[in-house]
C-alpha cells in the first residue's frame, strides 16, 4: 500500500484533522525512538522509518488516539 493511501486512512481515524494527526505520529515515533516495541507485526514493519510506523499503526486502528471519536 503507498504512504499516500495509508495516510489517508489514518487521517480518517482522527477525523481528518492533520494537526492532531502529526502530533500523535510525531510523539509515537519519538517513543519508538526510545525503545518501544511496535505494535504491528515485525514483517509489516521491517526498515521502516518510525514515522512511518506510527502511520501505518494509526491507519491499523492498533494505536488511538485519546479525545478522537
Amino acid at each position: 500500500m503507498r504512504i499516500e493511501e495509508i495516510l489517508a486512512i489514518a487521517l480518517e481515524k482522527v477525523g481528518n484533522d492533520r494537526y492532531i494527526l502529526s502530533l500523535a505520529v510525531g510523539q509515537r515515533a519519538d517513543e519508538l525512538s526510545k525503545g518501544a516495541k511496535p505494535l504491528l507485526t515485525s514483517n509489516l514493519i521491517k526498515d521502516l522509518k518510525y514515522t512511518d510506523i506510527a502511520l501505518r499503526e494509526i491507519a491499523a486502528g492498533v494505536l488511538t488516539i485519546d479525545g478522537v471519536q
